[in-house]
């Protein structure tokens, strides 16, 4: 998400004694100026018009998004209701504008930051935006969101501090990065989730809802049904279409998400044209399923993006709240007894590479042994790591053929026995209980299938034995909710610039939080400390060399069995759009948000069905 090393942009304006500022940026000086036009990778003249078709699996029953990951299954869309109080820029690394908010300053220890509203910000209704609607989105979302409890938990208070000022304080100095991501702050209408709905019924921000929501971005809610669709329209007058941050996006008159509830029924309505953009997570899909005519026929186009701004931890992980995964020797088991490379050959068609770092794919990943800062760094937690931080590289185990199988087969069934398990006939066994090791691998794609039951096969020749269990997605999140599960396959993205949002990863405060992050259920001082050093770094370097000591530590801790990356987004589309020209950066195809509806391809490709 976010990092910790904050520079401010040139001021633009002065107030007394403050120098208000119009960007943050995390890594360096802001790019664009205090009167810049627009972004670079936009087109500032794009048409508007048209209409885009996603597609989703799963279903939804919300529109609150205060208590999304707590309570009900939130609408994809949602989000294009609302503005922040600063929004992204796509072609620099943590860097953000003015969108609600025209100016923001801190005071240089960082105890602080306040934002000034800009005078014309309206929400859909006609309000004005005001200091109370930025107090009351921020508590609510505090109060009732457990990710952004966290996230926020340095943030003490909100007050208004002027006509068109709020303040947020903070409860300790030099955490560089909070005025920054209390700038991404969802804006909420205070108004109307205090008013009464068409029957009269006082409105309750901490349940769910499927009344339409009032909002203040580019797209209100046109029209829904529970579970099957929603259509958003773009705001015609919206308030904010011409401020630089704004110019050249939100282009399509309409954007609709259609809802699937299993993958390969959502792949054929893409084939059928039912969807206009798809993004693809399968190599075999990518290899081998786009052989129709529509693709022959150039009416479908694919492409690659790279994805430059972002890496990520793909694995099994192991719930740690169960005993049977408390001893990190069983967890080194499960990895030895994973053969990549043979998933890679014959299923991945050797498209992937093996993911050896929780930041993988970026700067911040470690190698090598810990030398300089970051060996400095981990002497201070040395007596809560594993010894092996400090002496050998982290490597995944490694398939190279039929002996180096059989040879990491007998290295988990070793280190089982050393945790304490025994063979009883083919069963593996708890040597004091004996009671069976059963395992139930949870997933909600039948892709877990494919990959999961050559995994299953190799586990049960060291005699676990493994369900692999696939339930719809509604049920899925509510067992991952209550940490109702053994196995299953997470993604944790990581930004170049690290920091609050590693407390909700791996940190002890959301271990045994209801919508946490940390789905592991990680609670290790060693890894809250490090955690602490990147979020209070005070330079570049500092933060590369505790996140890299931080890696290693959750590495070493074999919290999870590490699977697979690309560093590419895979794409396929209907041949309806345009792009310009250069795209961001670090936005990958940025679609929909820079596109736009162009006529004459889709003349070409044919009316949408």
């Amino acid at each position: 998400m976010l990092a910790c090393l904050l520079v401010l942009a040139p001021g633009v304006a002065a107030a007394g004694d403050m120098p208000w500022r119009h960007a943050l940026s995390l890594l360096g000086t802001p790019k664009y100026p205090a009167d810049f036009p627009h972004f670079d990778y936009v087109n500032p003249d794009a048409p508007k018009g048209g209409l885009v078709r996603l597609g989703v699996q799963g279903g939804f029953d919300n529109f609150n998004i205060v208590v999304a990951g707590v309570k009900g299954d939130l609408e994809a869309g949602i989000g294009r209701l609302y503005d922040s109080l600063l929004a992204p820029s796509l072609d620099e690394a943590s860097t953000a504008y003015g969108q609600v908010a025209e100016a923001v300053y801190h005071p240089d220890d960082y105890s602080s930051v306040t934002f000034r509203l800009r005078p014309q910000a309206r929400f859909h209704d006609g309000e004005p935006i005001k200091p109370e609607d930025i107090i009351f989105s921020f508590e609510v979302l505090k109060a009732n969101a457990p990710q952004f409890a966290l996230y926020w938990k340095n943030v003490a208070r909100a007050e208004k501090t002027g006509d068109r000022e709020v303040t947020f304080t903070f409860d300790q100095k030099g955490n560089r990065e909070l005025p920054q991501i209390v700038g991404q702050l969802i804006v909420l209408p205070k108004h109307w989730w205090e008013g009464t709905d068409k029957a009269g019924r006082r409105r309750d921000i901490t349940q769910t809802t499927l009344e339409p929501p009032v909002g203040s971005g580019a797209y209100r809610l046109k029209s829904f049904e529970p579970g099957r669709y929603a259509l958003y329209e773009r705001v015609k007058d919206y308030w904010g279409k011409d401020l630089p941050v704004n110019r050249g996006t939100d282009n399509f008159d309409e954007v609709r998400y259609d809802y699937y509830r299993d993958a390969t029924v959502l792949f054929e309505a893409f084939k059928g044209d039912r969807i206009d953009f798809r993004r693809e997570n399968l190599a075999k899909n990518w290899s081998t399923a786009y052989d129709f005519p529509a693709v022959r026929e150039g009416r479908v186009k694919r492409e690659e993006f790279p994805d430059r701004g972002s890496g990520r931890m793909q694995a099994f992980v192991f719930n740690l709240r169960r005993d049977k995964f408390k001893d990190p020797r069983v967890r080194l088991a499960f990895n030895h007894a994973f053969d990549f490379e043979e998933a890679n050959r014959t299923l991945f068609h050797g498209l992937y590479k093996r993911i050896d770092s929780y930041f993988f794919g970026t700067e911040l990943a470690s190698s090598g042994l810990p030398e300089g800062k970051e060996r400095e760094i981990l002497e201070g937690v040395r007596d809560g790591v594993p010894p092996e931080v400090f002496t050998t590289p982290y490597r995944n185990p490694v398939n190279a053929g039929p002996q180096a199988v059989r040879d990491n087969l007998r290295e988990a069934q070793r280190l089982l026995q050393e945790a304490g398990y025994r063979l009883q006939g083919r069963q593996l066994v708890d040597g004091k209980t004996g009671a069976p090791f059963t395992v139930e691998m949870l997933g909600h794609d039948q892709s877990l299938e494919r990959y999961g039951l050559a995994y299953k096969a190799a586990l049960e020749r060291i005699g676990i034995t493994v369900t692999l269990r696939i339930v719809d997605i509604a049920q899925y999140q509510n067992r991952l909710r209550s940490f109702d599960f053994d196995v299953t396959t997470m993604v944790w993205p990581q930004s170049l610039s690290p920091g609050n949002e590693q407390r909700d990863f791996w940190g002890s405060a959301a271990a045994d939080r209801p919508g946490s992050s940390n789905i592991a259920g990680i609670r290790n001082p060693a890894v809250d400390a490090l955690i602490e050093r990147i979020v209070y770094a005070k330079d570049r370097e500092e933060l590369v060399a505790a996140t890299r000591a931080l890696d290693r530590v959750l590495l070493w801790n074999h919290y999870v069995v590490p699977q697979w990356a690309l560093g590419l987004e895979w794409t396929a589309r209907w041949d309806r759009f345009a792009r310009p020209e250069k795209l961001p950066a670090y936005g990958g195809s940025a679609f929909p948000t820079v596109w736009w509806w162009d006529a004459v391809r889709a003349a070409r490709t044919g009316a949408a069905r």
